[in-house]
């Protein structure tokens, strides 16, 4: 007598744990946020698998210029604090801020999002952050991809990625081969701890336990430190455009410490003056809690200052002042000295 085997139960892609429907959803949602980054250029964005842009015809010789990045242990306060808006601004910065420093002006950004169940509401936040970010620094959201992924992450978190594209003109290239000793180093303020060192700021968090303070610089303490990174795209571009600048250096992971000298001749270094700079509550308060040096401080984090230009002695009170008519707060930090048998940065 045969048997005929029972038919299975039905397995759906979404019994998997991916909701297609889902993300069909969240990309409705990212279209306006998109399309409000629209930049000339972009010839198809967002649904293909493809996204065009034509390389700007203004320039004779155009040189793409790429970076990219993510937002690191950040993340992990933004799902502790339900905190989802700010970190793709975060995202975009970090990425942009980077191309920025070779003369680039930023063309297109494009997003990974990465999570083990796709919530709209969050992954649309999240989303709506990388697209503010994208039209403060005038390039386009042309592009992403979200990826639901059941069992890689834990309920409720995700990760990030990001990838910008700029161009420059070859001529206009920046590689501090042009810095000089006596060239002046000047800073720009940061809006906070931007988006590296987190770990240590975590730790930080976690040894004060009950004794937070409710407020740093005049914000809630959680706003005062998810503070999204600044992003310095138009007010720099405008200094490059009406100014001669020898070097531009993003303050990231390794701080004022690690960053200057990458764009500095190896016979060189920068001696910066710590007083010339306004010391936050913020970084005060790290500082204490970890109970670090000034040293550990200068390598860990920006301490204030989130991109440093270096210019001629002659220039330096022009450059500070388009840059302080755009907006930003411009400090003389130091200065460029031989460098000796000392470090290639020395903070006094």
């Amino acid at each position: 007598m045969s048997h005929t085997p029972a038919s299975p139960t039905p397995l759906s892609y979404k019994d998997a744990g991916v909701d297609i429907d889902a993300g069909d959803a969240l990309v409705e949602r990212i279209k306006p946020l998109a399309k409000k980054t629209l930049r000339e250029g972009v010839l198809a964005g967002i649904g293909g698998f493809g996204a065009l842009f034509e390389v700007p015809k203004r320039d004779r010789e155009p040189v793409l210029v790429s970076g990219t990045d993510g937002v690191g242990t950040k993340l992990k306060l933004a799902f502790e604090w339900a905190m989802h808006d700010t970190v793709g601004i975060d995202l975009v910065a970090m990425s942009v801020n980077d191309v920025l420093v070779q003369g680039a002006e930023p063309l297109f950004f494009l997003d990974y999002f990465a999570c083990g169940k796709l919530d709209v509401d969050t992954a649309a936040a999240v989303v709506g952050g990388i697209a503010k970010g994208c039209e403060l620094s005038g390039c386009a959201l042309i592009g992403g991809e979200t990826a639901e992924m059941p069992g890689m992450y834990p309920a409720g978190e995700y990760d990030l990625a990001g990838f910008a594209v700029g161009v420059v003109e070859k001529s206009k290239i920046l590689t501090g081969q042009d810095v000089a000793s006596g060239d002046v180093v000047l800073g720009l303020a940061s809006s906070g701890v931007h988006s590296n060192g987190f770990s240590l700021v975590r730790k930080c968090i976690e040894r004060a336990g009950a004794s937070l303070p409710a407020q740093l610089d005049g914000k809630p303490f959680r706003s005062a430190v998810m503070e999204p990174t600044r992003l310095y795209v138009k007010p720099v571009l405008a200094a490059l455009a009406a100014h001669p600048v020898k070097a531009l250096a993003h303050i990231t992971g390794g701080g004022l410490l690690e960053n200057i000298p990458r764009v500095l001749p190896d016979a060189l270094a920068a001696e910066l003056e710590r007083a010339q700079w306004p010391r936050t509550e913020l970084f005060a308060w790290l500082q204490a809690t970890a109970g670090i040096d000034d040293l550990e401080m200068n390598r860990t984090f920006n301490n204030g200052i989130g991109m440093v230009l270096v210019v001629a002695p002659e220039q330096a009170d022009a450059v500070a002042a388009t840059l302080a008519a755009a907006g930003e707060q411009v400090h003389r930090i130091g200065r460029i000295a031989p460098r000796g048998d000392g470090a290639a940065v020395r903070v006094a």
